[in-house]
């Protein structure tokens, strides 16, 4: 039985376009945990599809009662299939400006990027993953971009090869770091597999995804030279990325997953990065 006209216009009313009496501007309104295939560009010139999930909202104006939600998951997925994603998501969040009608856009991706990486020794090479993350905001004055990622470490600690009359106590960390890359400068772009070289280098030792035996070696020695605090390593860090190209700021973790105690060691440092950079969706 078919329902009256009237009755099947008033179900398909646009109910979040009504208005909203009660003064409360949003600063973000949207959708979270859109699993997306992206397309990263790789700083070789090939691409990497990716499996994101993703976060995206607007500005929401006190006279407005909703957003319309749906149009953010119909643009994510037209530009998945269409568009390679570097560091080009100005373009998309004019396009969300203009299809929300709003002041105001931002957009998280997380993600998984492999990078190939050959043992030191015997020279396997095997894909090795790490994390990863963008944050971009928009508005009609200015654009902001920051790029994280998060990469497995090594660290030897200096107290226990001071103190220990053979051996020293080494684990596996986690180097967090979020950049606010230059989206003013003449070459905006920071490359993921430059980050990360830079980034372990920091490390008593990077960690490998494969190793054998003379690997193997070569890891255990170059850990016993070179041991460091999570403190060194931040500081390291810190001086390492203060010169980064197209850098303006940063925020830095470090996380070591201690071998010898019941909780882990942890330091972090950040600098010129507040504001909205301060609580990115994904951390």
């Amino acid at each position: 039985m078919t329902q009256p006209a009237d009755k099947a216009a008033a179900r398909l009313h646009d109910v979040q376009g009504f208005s909203d009496g009660r003064g409360v501007a949003l600063q973000k309104v949207g959708v979270k945990g859109v699993e997306m295939p992206i397309r990263l560009l790789q700083k070789d010139g090939g691409t990497q599809t990716v499996s994101a999930r993703a976060a995206m909202g607007v500005y929401l104006s006190h006279e407005l009662k909703g957003t319309h939600m749906s149009r953010f998951v119909i643009q994510l997925t037209e530009w998945s299939r269409d568009k390679v994603f570097s560091l080009n998501f100005r373009d998309m969040l004019e396009d969300t400006l203009h299809r929300l009608d709003s002041e105001a856009a931002y957009m998280d991706l997380e993600f998984a990027y492999f990078i190939d990486k050959k043992s030191p020794v015997t020279h396997h090479v095997a894909p090795m993953g790490y994390r990863g993350s963008f944050h971009a905001f928009l508005n009609r004055q200015e654009y902001h971009l920051i790029l994280g990622i998060t990469v497995p470490i090594s660290t030897l600690c200096p107290c226990s090869k001071a103190i220990s009359d053979y051996g020293a106590h080494n684990q596996r960390a986690d180097l967090r770091v979020q950049v606010i890359v230059d989206t003013q400068a003449q070459n905006p772009v920071v490359w993921i597999e430059d980050l990360v070289a830079a980034l372990e280098d920091c490390a008593s030792c990077p960690v490998y995804p494969i190793l054998k035996r003379p690997d193997e070696k070569y890891v255990t020695e170059r850990q016993y030279d070179n041991p460091k605090f999570v403190e060194d390593v931040v500081r390291d860090a810190t001086l390492m990325l203060r010169d980064f190209p197209a850098v303006t700021g940063f925020a830095i973790e470090c996380e070591a997953l201690e071998s010898i105690h019941a909780h882990n060691a942890w330091a972090f440092h950040e600098e010129n990065f507040a504001g909205e950079h301060r609580r990115p969706w994904f951390v």
